[in-house]
């Protein structure tokens, strides 16, 4: 196990520390481990890029991580009413979505590649920010009412714009399932 893998793992444990603190309104807490864990993806990549620690595992660790905290995040703002449930709707059903598609294409032995696009590049950056945000307003006994609505429309907005742009990529994948390799037939 290398160190980065380690620095990954400390990032699902955290987790659960977060939640817990969000049940048990401790804002300052949650926004504290929020905190930690994207410190901590930076020195995990650090440490994998720089200390040659790159590993398979770790490649499919790390954004499970991501996800799994940002994920677990949004549904607690959207439950405490923090966060539009709209919102959480759109932004768990589109990762969900997207788990399907390659799962579904796997099963039918044509795996996709992810590769992830620019829009959802945006999109994870600014529910990030977004969740940091919330996190820092609960925290802090701050309301910026205009720059969390701009966050939640812009949100909303990459959201669907990745989702769409993944369900595009997939099903121009997936239409080519079949087709002869020469293209004289």
């Amino acid at each position: 196990m290398t160190v980065a893998n380690m620095i990954t793992i400390l990032r699902f444990v955290l987790v659960p520390g977060v939640i817990y603190a969000l049940l048990s309104n401790r804002t300052d807490w949650a926004l504290a481990g929020f905190v930690i864990a994207g410190v901590s993806d930076g020195v995990d990549g650090f440490v994998a890029r720089h200390f040659n620690q790159r590993t398979e595992l770790g490649a499919y660790l790390d954004p499970m991580a991501d996800k799994l905290l940002l994920v677990s995040v949004f549904v607690m703002l959207g439950f405490m009413g923090e966060l539009p449930l709209w919102l959480v709707v759109a932004a768990v059903s589109r990762d969900a979505l997207i788990i399907c598609a390659v799962v579904l294409s796997t099963v039918m032995a044509n795996p996709v590649a992810m590769k992830p696009l620019m829009v959802s590049k945006a999109n994870t950056a600014v529910q990030i920010v977004l969740a940091a945000f919330v996190l820092g307003e609960l925290a802090f006994g701050t309301n910026y009412d205009l720059i969390r609505f701009s966050l939640i429309f812009l949100s909303g907005l990459l959201t669907v714009a990745s989702a769409a742009a993944y369900l595009v990529d997939w099903l121009r994948h997936m239409n080519g399932y079949g087709e002869s390799e020469n293209p004289n037939g």
